[in-house]
C-alpha cells in the first residue's frame, strides 16, 4: 500500500472509514496501521494512551478483514476511556489502586461496539477515577496547555488523528470541555441513553457515557450502535431551527473569546435564516451549576468511593480526597433538597423548549488554560449534565492563542435526534472544517 495513503487513513472521520472499508477501498488493517504510525510519532508528546497494544489492535483488524461484515462499524478503530471495562486489556482508571486490574468482561458499551465490528484500539488516559487530578496528557495544539478532563486522552487522541472516535464520560463537563479545548465534536446524550454497566461510577445519578469524534455524522452513527438502533442518515431540516441564545448566569465569568464565539455564532445563524431569540432561564435555575458540581457530585462520589477511601486512602490524590471529604460533610437532607431542586427544574424544561429547538450556550470559560496542573472549569457544562439534557460542543472558533473554543448546543431531554439534526444545520452554516483537530504534522 502507498505510504502516503496509509498515513492519510488516520485522518478520516469514522463515517468515511466505515464507508471505505465496506466498499473495499481500504481495509481495517490498513486504517489501524495508519493510527498506530500516528500514535508512535506523536504519543510520546501528547500521552493520550495508557494501555495500547499494537499487536492486539492489528489482530482484531486482521480477523475482521477476513470475515463477513459484522455490523455498522465493521473495521473501525475506536478509543475507550480507561474507566470503562475491557476484558482483553487493563482498566486502570488513572489510579495506582487499579494498576494492572483486568476485568473479566467488557462494559456494555464496549461489547456493543465489538458486536458492530469495531476494533478497540486501546485505552485512553483519564483523570484519576474520572475526577479532577490530571492525567499526563497534553493538549495536542500546544503541549503547555491542558487538554481538559477527565476524558483527556480521548479528546487528544481524536484531535491528533490517532483514532477517528473515542468514548468518554461526563459527570460535570468531562466530554464537552476536553472536546472544546482540543477542537473536536463532543456529545453527551440524554442521561442513561447508553448503558453504563462496566463503567466505574463517580456520581451515578448524573454519570453519562458520551462520544468524542470528528463530525456530527460520526456521532449519529456511533450513537445508533450504542442505542441498539439501526443507523440512519441525519434528517434534513425542513426549516431553519429555532435557537434560544442562553447566556446563563455564568456569562460574566466567560472570557472574551467565549463571549465572541457565542455572539458571533448567534449573529451568523440569524443571518443564515435561523430564528434566534434571547432566552433567560427561570429564577429556579439560579445556582444550579454550583449545586451540580458540589452537593450532588460530592455526596454521590463519597458513596461510590467508599472502598477506596476506607482501604487505599493514601493512594488517592489530594483532589480526590477533597471531593470525598466534602461529600462526607454533606448531609442526606442537603442531598435530597438539592435533588428535589433539580427535579423541579427538569419539570420546567418543557416550557423552556416549547418554542425553540435547541439552546445555544457557552461551553467553556475560554480556550484551554496554560499549565497541566488543572483540567479547567466544568461549570458551564455541569448544569446541563445534572438536568439530564443532551448537549454537544462544535469546534467553531479559536481564541487569542489560536487554541480551539467551542460553542455548546443543548436540547430537551430525549430529543437527541433533534439536537443532532440542528447541530448538522448549524455546522453547515458556521462550521470551519479546518479547525477540527491539529495541523497535519
Amino acid at each position: 500500500m502507498d505510504v502516503k495513503l496509509a498515513r492519510g487513513l488516520n485522518e478520516l472521520s469514522a463515517s468515511e472509514v466505515v464507508a471505505k472499508i465496506a466498499s473495499g477501498e481500504t481495509t481495517s488493517e490498513a486504517v489501524v496501521r495508519a493510527c498506530i504510525e500516528r500514535i508512535a510519532a506523536r504519543d510520546p508528546t501528547v500521552r493520550a494512551w495508557v494501555n495500547f497494544d499494537p499487536d492486539l489492535a492489528l489482530a482484531q483488524a486482521h480477523a475482521l478483514d477476513r470475515e463477513p461484515r459484522r455490523g455498522a462499524l465493521h473495521g473501525l478503530p475506536i478509543g475507550v476511556k480507561d474507566v470503562i471495562d475491557t476484558f482483553d486489556m487493563p482498566t486502570e482508571m488513572g489510579s495506582p489502586i487499579y494498576r494492572g486490574y483486568r476485568p473479566l468482561a467488557d462494559a456494555a458499551c464496549v461489547a456493543l461496539l465489538r458486536r458492530a465490528g469495531a476494533v478497540i484500539l486501546g485505552k485512553t488516559a483519564t483523570c484519576e477515577l474520572a475526577g479532577m487530578a490530571p492525567a499526563a496528557t497534553t493538549n495536542p495544539h500546544n503541549g503547555a496547555h491542558t487538554p481538559g478532563g477527565s476524558s483527556s486522552g480521548s479528546a487528544a487522541a481524536v484531535a491528533d488523528f490517532m483514532v477517528p472516535a473515542a468514548l468518554g464520560t461526563q459527570t460535570g463537563g468531562s466530554v464537552l470541555r476536553p472536546s472544546s479545548y482540543c477542537g473536536v465534536f463532543g456529545y453527551k446524550p440524554t442521561y442513561n441513553t447508553f448503558n453504563k454497566a462496566g463503567l466505574k461510577p463517580a456520581a451515578e445519578s448524573i454519570d453519562t457515557i458520551g462520544w468524542l469524534a470528528r463530525s456530527v455524522e460520526d456521532i449519529a452513527l456511533l450513537t445508533a450502535v450504542l442505542r441498539m438502533d439501526v443507523p440512519q442518515p441525519l434528517r434534513t431540516m425542513s426549516a431553519a431551527p429555532r435557537i434560544g441564545l442562553c447566556r446563563t448566569e455564568l456569562w460574566d465569568s466567560a472570557q472574551p473569546e467565549t463571549q465572541r464565539a457565542v455572539e458571533n455564532a448567534a449573529t451568523a445563524l440569524s443571518k443564515a435564516g435561523a430564528e434566534v431569540r434571547d432566552l433567560h432561564l427561570p429564577a429556579e435555575f439560579g445556582g444550579l451549576p454550583a449545586l451540580a458540581r458540589g452537593t450532588i457530585n460530592h455526596f454521590e462520589r463519597a458513596a461510590c468511593m467508599a472502598f477506596e477511601w476506607d482501604n487505599h486512602r493514601a493512594a488517592l490524590s489530594p483532589q480526590m480526597r477533597r471531593y470525598i471529604e466534602n461529600g462526607l460533610k454533606t448531609s442526606r437532607a442537603e442531598f435530597v433538597a438539592a435533588w428535589r431542586r433539580l427535579e423541579h427544574c427538569r419539570a420546567l424544561l418543557p416550557q423552556i423548549f416549547e418554542r425553540i429547538d435547541v439552546l445555544l450556550a457557552p461551553c467553556v470559560p475560554g480556550e484551554a488554560p496554560k499549565g497541566l496542573s488543572s483540567t479547567g472549569d466544568p461549570s458551564m457544562q455541569a448544569m446541563w449534565t445534572a438536568l439530564h439534557t443532551p448537549a454537544m460542543t462544535l469546534p467553531t472558533h479559536r481564541g487569542p492563542n489560536n487554541l480551539p473554543v467551542g460553542i455548546q448546543l443543548v436540547a430537551q431531554r430525549y430529543d437527541d435526534d433533534r439536537l443532532l439534526t440542528c447541530a448538522r444545520w448549524i455546522w453547515d452554516q458556521i462550521g470551519a472544517p479546518e479547525l477540527i483537530g491539529v495541523s497535519r504534522m
